[in-house]
């Protein structure tokens, strides 16, 4: 395995804020395209075996977040980790979970790019994290502050890929059963 190569055995996802009241604010990817690409890359965490952490904040009154149904309709079932910031990174439970996963590379994923996916992005690359921003399945702003926030990011040591890329990369030897799972991800969304 080569150094840049993503490797499942060492990945855990974050899908942030990808919840009713957020997901309609993205502005540099259609919202069908953002959850076709979500749903993506929740059936690469499935077939893979990553874990999940679904972020979100809870309603004004207390109400659960209402969670986009790609997520689930990816991976299957999911708890929603509420928190009371716009970062991930500063919610005990959220880090414990990443702690306890042993895995040291974070896709990340979420509407609005530039708060729920930036900030856990700096502060995982600051901890010596991998961490890297699973593009297409994000959604920002303005074109103009995501940019900002791909600079920061590489700046910090933070990557980007996308959906198609990542299910290639962890594909392997299309021979193996696992791949074509894995290459059937590119397939379904590319004639969907």
């Amino acid at each position: 395995m080569f150094k840049h190569q993503i490797d499942p055995k060492d990945c855990i996802v974050l899908f942030a804020d990808l919840q009713a009241g957020i997901v309609e604010l993205t502005r540099t990817v259609p919202i069908d395209l953002l959850g076709k690409s979500v749903k993506g890359l929740a059936k690469l965490a499935r077939i893979f075996e990553m874990p999940i952490i679904v972020s979100a904040v809870a309603g004004e009154d207390g109400s659960p977040a209402k969670i986009i149904p790609q997520i689930e309709e990816g991976y299957g079932k999911y708890a929603i980790h509420h928190r009371t910031t716009a970062n991930s990174f500063l919610n005990e439970e959220i880090v414990g979970l990443i702690k306890k996963s042993n895995r040291r590379t974070i896709l990340i994923s979420g509407v609005a790019t530039e708060l729920a996916v930036q900030l856990p992005a700096l502060v995982a690359a600051e901890l010596g994290l991998r961490a890297v921003l699973v593009l297409d399945a994000c959604g920002g702003l303005s074109a103009r502050t995501e940019q900002a926030v791909l600079a920061r990011i590489a700046q910090a040591g933070a990557t980007t890929t996308c959906v198609l890329t990542l299910a290639g990369e962890l594909a392997g030897d299309f021979r193996e059963p696992i791949a074509q799972q894995s290459i059937g991800v590119v397939f379904e969304m590319a004639s969907s």
